[in-house]
């Protein structure tokens, strides 16, 4: 007898005899003769029908069974004789797993996102959160796909590090100090006692890795978890989150921007084509123009527009913002969507940012006040992706390093890349977890990762 999964059973064309599923029940309710049970085994959206003959040797068990229970059946997939389903299966066996007690949380009603968060154990049975994580794990795959279609080499960044990337401070710390014994050497830390020798802390972001690689191997990417202790409790942040980031050698800020809109675009149009019974449900119950907010996307050349005229697009506009609009400052979610959904109805590029906002390894272009900088931004999200093309000219980025006071002797190695056989490179990262809210709708980061890490929440 041939164990299968349930979603393979349901795209069959014919009957097929002696087959065994396994799975969690979602329901069951007796008739006359029969008792039905919807079991799902996490391999699709739509649950199996099952149908327990009341001649089976343990009936009066299975009437037991209630919703959450693990089981087993063999039988036979035969045409349905009810409606909604084509296929279902005759048991000639049901056996129970596991039993799950009436005090199971998920019952068969529609639970708030909140709640689910207290239970994230759980959440993956119901049907949103089983669809969100298997089109994270088909999207992943297409990630991986992508990049590998085009020669790029994966590298596996660290995710212990003695650099700070963006230079902003918001780093989380790595010690083996018993923290009511940590040593001092006048008056600070003593991390030359500490494991490594000197401070360590969890990366945010493989870019700088990456960058070295590149400049051996031409083509890499990184596809792994990065780590902000940015005190932020908005729908949008989180301390962990996953990156994907590409580094290209000899590659300008154009061909960094050609990248990004080819792999959004295959992105999106990947979920349209491989996910499509998933994304229905959202479109049904999360967000009513998904798809064909999916479709422009896939669709749309993207705009490519300076940071100067994106200012003066905003500030010519008759919308009033919570956040000013100036030349100098960075643009706020709402002035990115305000371009993409209201202005130019598509993605938009934004590029050439004021040096002053922008981290030091970015290249200075020529009006010197202006970095190679650029942003993809998307409706509904945002910001989707940031990148630049990387400072290859090592006496500017010692300048730009001296100016924002980072500590040379730290990033040597950095430095080095500049001084034997430097080339123009660039690259990006984007925000897997936004790119999941794009494609599904949900609205909150903490719904597309497992189990999220925000300020003072690291259950499970």
């Amino acid at each position: 007898m041939k164990r299968m999964k349930i979603a393979e059973l349901l795209q069959s064309d014919t009957p097929i005899e002696n087959v065994l599923v396994k799975g969690w029940v979602r329901t069951r309710r007796d008739a006359k003769r029969f008792s039905f049970i919807e079991i799902n085994d996490g391999s699709g959206l739509k649950n199996l029908q099952v149908v327990a003959d009341s001649t089976l040797a343990n009936y009066e068990e299975i009437q037991k069974i209630l919703t959450g229970s693990a089981v087993a059946v063999a039988g036979s997939m035969v045409a349905s004789q009810g409606s909604g389903q084509q296929w279902e299966l005759q048991a000639e066996t049901v056996t129970i797993i596991g039993q799950s007690p009436e005090s199971y949380p998920l019952q068969k009603k529609r639970h708030s996102d909140e709640y689910l968060r207290t239970i994230a154990h759980l959440r993956p049975r119901t049907n949103k959160y089983g669809a969100a994580f298997r089109i994270r794990s088909k999207l992943s795959f297409a990630v991986h796909r992508f990049f590998n279609d085009r020669g790029f080499i994966c590298l596996h960044s660290p995710i212990l590090t003695g650099s700070d990337c963006e230079g902003a401070g918001e780093l989380f710390r790595v010690t083996t100090f018993d923290l009511k014994q940590v040593p001092l050497a006048a008056g600070q830390v003593d991390f030359s006692r500490d494991f490594f020798g000197s401070e360590a802390n969890l990366t945010v972001s493989g870019q700088l890795a990456a960058e070295m690689f590149a400049l051996a191997l031409g083509d890499v990417y990184t596809f792994g978890p990065t780590f902000r202790a940015e005190n932020s409790n908005t729908r949008r942040h989180a301390a962990e989150f996953w990156m994907v980031e590409p580094e290209m050698a000899f590659c300008d800020l154009h061909g960094n921007m050609d990248l990004g809109e080819a792999l959004v675009k295959h992105l999106v149009a990947y979920a349209l084509k491989e996910c499509r019974d998933d994304l229905d449900l959202f479109a049904r119950f999360v967000e009513p123009n998904l798809l064909p907010t999916l479709e422009n996307i896939a669709t749309s050349d993207f705009v490519r527009l300076p940071y100067r005229e994106a200012v003066d697009l905003l500030l010519q506009s008759e919308q009033r913002f919570e956040y000013e609009v100036a030349y100098g400052k960075d643009l706020q979610t709402e002035h990115e969507r305000y371009l993409t959904e209201i202005v130019f109805q598509r993605p938009v590029i934004v590029y050439n940012y004021p040096k002053e906002i922008k981290p030091f390894y970015m290249r200075l272009n020529d009006d010197r006040q202006t970095v190679a900088a650029m942003d993809v931004l998307v409706p509904s999200i945002g910001e989707l992706i940031g990148g630049s093309q990387r400072e290859e000219r090592l006496d500017v980025l010692e300048d730009r390093m001296d100016e924002m006071k980072m500590p040379k002797d730290r990033y040597w190695w950095y430095l080095d890349a500049r001084r034997y056989g430097t080339a123009e490179h660039s690259g990006f990262g984007l925000g897997f977890e936004r790119l999941l809210m794009l494609i599904t709708g949900i609205a909150n980061i903490r719904d597309v990762i497992p189990f999220p890490r925000t300020p003072s929440n690291i259950e499970f």
